[in-house]
């Protein structure tokens, strides 16, 4: 659907080591030094930067673009964003109970 729905969750922020080191190997500095600026941190019902104190709208590397979304680094997306089945959660339009 590209809606984004999932992206507003900022899935990003649930990234494992094993994910930064591909990232690392990758050279992909762009995502690495994401992290580091945001340093997101869950706080019950949502993420918050640590920095800043902010709420985390969405995960950063979502664009949005009219009615149709994408993912800005969608071949080395974080697992949990690449596990993701669309309609598996109610944060999916596609999602039934």
């Amino acid at each position: 659907m590209r809606c984004g729905r999932c992206c507003l969750a900022d899935m990003f922020a649930c990234a494992t080591e094993k994910d930064y080191d591909r990232w690392r190997r990758e050279g992909r500095d762009d995502i690495l030094g994401m992290r580091d600026a945001e340093s997101a941190m869950w706080a019950g019902d949502h993420f918050i930067s640590t920095k800043t104190g902010k709420y985390i709208r969405h995960c950063p590397f979502l664009s949005l673009g009219g009615e149709l979304c994408a993912c800005t680094i969608y071949e080395t997306r974080p697992d949990v964003c690449a596990a993701y089945r669309p309609g598996s959660s109610y944060l999916c339009p596609l999602f039934k109970k």
